[in-house]
């Protein structure tokens, strides 16, 4: 079996997280379910990671961590217990008072209310759904495995990252914290279609730090030095996103800070990894 570093960034988690479920789950019965769904992931690993899989499997084994982290996203609520951990929004909300002198989130929009810029800024918000895959999509279709790997691990070792902290240190923020923004802010279809997938699909305590930026920035990072065409068209609603997560109320400014943080980290990282050569050749695997 020949495992990529992707592949052992995701083992690794799953066998945090899998300690942490058996921790927790006789006061947090939900957290249960995760044990036997992280056996699955592991099964499923084993299966891509074996040789002569043919064209199916292998684009399979090239696109299924994406497809991963968004189930292991789902599996916070698990450990948590949907939302009864406590959450550390006051503190947070501190260090927004003494960055930025006050709660930028709640007071930005009150400040300069404007449906176009809710419009457009939500839909960069939802535009997170389309950059995270538009990279390994380009470069999967186009055979560049060296660069559809980096961005790849980047994009995972980023998201996981961020869950982590969300599992150790909750913050569930402004979204939850503060009240809805005014009616009329909210009266455009890009903000009702934000709403509606929050509501179905937002794990409480994942604030902090915003996954939306951290993620953004290292694919859109990723992309713009492999296919720097693609990276630039990318680099607008990036942008734009990283501001509407504050403008729109979804995230603390400080949670902003900390994505781009944990971004840079794992850019870095990943690059000093590659030039001490302790990640093998991509290109052949």
């Amino acid at each position: 079996m020949s495992l990529r570093p992707v592949d052992r960034v995701i083992l690794t988690y799953v066998a945090v997280t899998s300690v942490v479920a058996v921790v927790r789950w006789p006061v947090v019965h939900s957290a249960r379910w995760v044990v036997p769904a992280n056996a699955l992931i592991v099964l499923l690993i084993a299966l891509v990671s074996r040789p002569g899989l043919g064209t199916t499997g292998s684009v399979l084994r090239e696109i299924y961590p994406l497809v991963i982290v968004v189930g292991l996203y789902g599996a916070l609520d698990l450990l948590s217990g949907f939302g009864a951990a406590t959450t550390h929004d006051a503190t947070v909300q501190r260090w927004e008072a003494v960055i930025f002198g006050g709660q930028v989130s709640r007071e930005w929009w009150q400040r300069s209310p404007s449906r176009f810029w809710s419009t457009i800024l939500h839909a960069a918000y939802f535009s997170y759904y389309l950059i995270l895959p538009a990279g390994p999509l380009w470069f999967l279709a186009t055979g560049r495995a060296k660069e559809l790997h980096r961005t790849m691990l980047l994009i995972v070792t980023t998201l996981l990252l961020c869950y982590l902290a969300f599992l150790f240190y909750p913050v569930a923020g402004p979204y939850y914290e503060f009240p809805m923004p005014a009616a009329a802010f909210l009266d455009n279809p890009a903000a009702h279609l934000v709403y509606r997938l929050l509501a179905r699909g937002s794990a409480y305590g994942a604030a902090f730090p915003s996954s939306h930026v951290a993620a953004t920035a290292v694919a859109t990072t990723a992309v713009i030095t492999a296919a720097p065409r693609l990276g630039l068209i990318l680099l607008v609603p990036s942008t734009l996103l990283t501001i509407g997560v504050v403008y729109c109320q979804m995230h603390y400014a400080v949670d902003v800070l900390a994505g781009l943080a944990v971004a840079g980290l794992v850019v870095a990282g990943v690059a000093v990894a590659e030039r001490l050569r302790l990640l093998p050749d991509r290109s052949r695997q």
